[in-house]
Protein backbone atom coordinates (compact mmCIF):
# COMPACT_ATOMS: atom_id res chain seq x y z
CA UNK A 1 0.00 0.00 0.00
CA UNK A 2 1.12 3.52 -0.68
CA UNK A 3 -0.08 6.62 1.25
CA UNK A 4 0.12 10.42 0.54
CA UNK A 5 -0.94 13.37 2.17
CA UNK A 6 -2.09 16.42 0.00
CA UNK A 7 -2.49 20.04 0.36
CA UNK A 8 -4.27 22.22 -1.66
CA UNK A 9 -4.35 25.79 -1.64
CA UNK A 10 -6.28 28.06 -3.87
CA UNK A 11 -10.00 28.72 -4.10
CA UNK A 12 -11.14 25.65 -2.49
CA UNK A 13 -13.60 25.84 0.00
CA UNK A 14 -17.13 26.54 -0.37
CA UNK A 15 -16.88 25.08 -3.87
CA UNK A 16 -17.52 21.75 -3.36
CA UNK A 17 -13.78 20.48 -3.40
CA UNK A 18 -14.28 18.09 -0.86
CA UNK A 19 -17.11 16.44 -3.35
CA UNK A 20 -15.00 15.87 -6.24
CA UNK A 21 -12.20 14.61 -4.06
CA UNK A 22 -14.96 11.89 -2.93
CA UNK A 23 -16.01 10.98 -5.81
CA UNK A 24 -12.81 10.68 -7.53
CA UNK A 25 -10.45 8.91 -4.85
CA UNK A 26 -13.79 6.75 -4.57
CA UNK A 27 -13.52 5.68 -8.29
CA UNK A 28 -9.89 5.12 -8.37
CA UNK A 29 -10.04 2.75 -5.37
CA UNK A 30 -8.75 4.95 -2.63
CA UNK A 31 -9.17 4.72 0.85
CA UNK A 32 -8.75 8.23 3.00
CA UNK A 33 -10.67 11.44 3.81
CA UNK A 34 -10.79 15.13 2.56
CA UNK A 35 -10.91 17.59 4.96
CA UNK A 36 -11.16 21.73 5.52
CA UNK A 37 -8.36 23.07 7.03
CA UNK A 38 -8.11 26.85 8.97
CA UNK A 39 -6.18 28.25 6.67
CA UNK A 40 -8.40 27.97 3.97
CA UNK A 41 -6.84 25.14 2.63
CA UNK A 42 -8.31 21.56 2.03
CA UNK A 43 -6.37 18.01 3.46
CA UNK A 44 -6.48 14.86 1.67
CA UNK A 45 -4.92 11.77 3.24
CA UNK A 46 -4.97 9.17 0.35
CA UNK A 47 -3.89 5.43 0.72
CA UNK A 48 -4.05 3.32 -2.41
CA UNK A 49 -2.40 -0.54 -3.45
CA UNK A 50 0.14 1.74 -5.67
CA UNK A 51 2.09 5.13 -6.48
CA UNK A 52 0.60 5.66 -9.82
CA UNK A 53 -2.86 5.74 -8.70
CA UNK A 54 -2.01 8.83 -6.08
CA UNK A 55 -0.37 10.44 -9.12
CA UNK A 56 -3.62 9.93 -11.06
CA UNK A 57 -5.39 11.98 -7.66
CA UNK A 58 -3.00 14.58 -8.17
CA UNK A 59 -3.41 14.91 -11.75
CA UNK A 60 -7.35 15.34 -10.66
CA UNK A 61 -6.19 17.60 -7.47
CA UNK A 62 -4.40 19.85 -9.64
CA UNK A 63 -7.50 20.32 -12.13
CA UNK A 64 -10.15 20.33 -9.21
CA UNK A 65 -14.30 20.54 -9.68
CA UNK A 66 -15.17 23.73 -11.81
CA UNK A 67 -16.08 26.45 -9.19
CA UNK A 68 -12.21 25.85 -7.69
CA UNK A 69 -9.56 27.51 -8.40
CA UNK A 70 -6.32 25.43 -7.47
CA UNK A 71 -3.22 27.22 -6.94
CA UNK A 72 -0.84 24.89 -5.51
CA UNK A 73 -0.99 20.67 -4.91
CA UNK A 74 2.06 19.85 -2.12
CA UNK A 75 2.66 16.43 -1.73
CA UNK A 76 3.81 14.33 1.16
CA UNK A 77 4.39 10.54 0.29
CA UNK A 78 3.11 9.19 4.02
CA UNK A 79 4.20 6.09 5.62
CA UNK A 80 1.34 3.54 5.24
CA UNK A 81 -0.68 3.44 8.63
CA UNK A 82 -1.03 -0.11 9.81
CA UNK A 83 -4.85 1.45 10.74
CA UNK A 84 -6.85 0.51 7.63
CA UNK A 85 -9.48 2.82 6.37
CA UNK A 86 -12.42 1.53 4.95
CA UNK A 87 -13.82 4.34 2.58
CA UNK A 88 -13.18 7.50 1.37
CA UNK A 89 -14.77 10.18 3.84
CA UNK A 90 -15.18 14.03 3.63
CA UNK A 91 -14.16 15.29 7.13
Amino acid sequence: MSAARFLVRGLVQGVGFRWFVARQARALGLTGYARNMPDGAVEILARGADGATLGRLEQLLARGPERARVDAVERYDEEDDPVTMRSFDIR
